[in-house]
């Protein structure tokens, strides 16, 4: 959840109508279910594992199978980096992959604990503001990357986990405990320091 305007993350199966022409990803207010994925699939990590700040995650759209994605592209409302739904089960590459960072002195993630997930490849962190789409996706917020650290690019994991700490459990296991199919959680993932370091598990 977006922390300032309490807007979810969401996509839907409609392109871009500039930019990359990919599968648009917006905020909006209805409550979505993401699920988190490793970049590197058959790296398995335990049962109960916490997710520890500086992990890289990717996050799939439950649908569609389209991976959280962005570029050098510009969005359409605030021309900052564009973020779509790209690829699929077979098709993934580095533009999926996002850095967990924890706000605050903490080490591993729980629930409703500010969070930012920064894109490896462009740097940008995973930004919301009110500039909301008024035709296609009428309404609803538009989610772009930014460079810099803003009060904007912090999000919440809010609803729902039967215990605080957000942990690997496991495959398809829901992090967002509601109905309606947006993104899936799992419980591959490959770990990286927050120096980019890899880390074993």
């Amino acid at each position: 959840m977006h922390e300032r305007t309490k807007f979810r993350l969401h996509s839907h199966d409609v392109p871009y109508g500039s930019g990359s022409g990919q599968q648009s990803v917006t905020d909006f207010l209805l409550l979505m279910i993401p699920i988190v994925t490793g970049p590197q699939p058959g790296t398995d990590v335990k049962q109960g594992e916490t997710i520890k700040t500086g992990t890289i995650i990717r996050l799939q759209h439950m649908r569609t199978r389209k991976w959280l994605h962005s570029h050098l592209h510009l969005s359409p409302i605030s021309g900052n980096l564009e973020v779509s739904c790209f690829g699929g089960e077979t098709e993934s590459d580095t533009g999926d992959y996002w850095r967990l960072l924890i706000e605050g002195s903490g080490k591993t993630w729980k629930q409703d604990q500010r969070i930012r997930l920064q894109h490896v490849d462009t740097g940008g962190y995973l930004h919301s503001h009110d500039k909301k789409y008024q035709r296609i996706a009428g309404g609803q917020q538009e989610v772009c990357g930014v460079r810099e650290k803003r009060a904007d690019n912090l999000w919440l994991a809010a609803e729902a986990l039967d215990f605080p700490q957000v942990l690997w459990a496991g495959r398809n296991i829901v992090l967002f405990n509601v109905d309606l199919p947006a993104f899936i959680y799992e419980d591959r993932i490959w770990g990286r320091a927050a120096d980019g370091q890899p880390q074993s598990h």
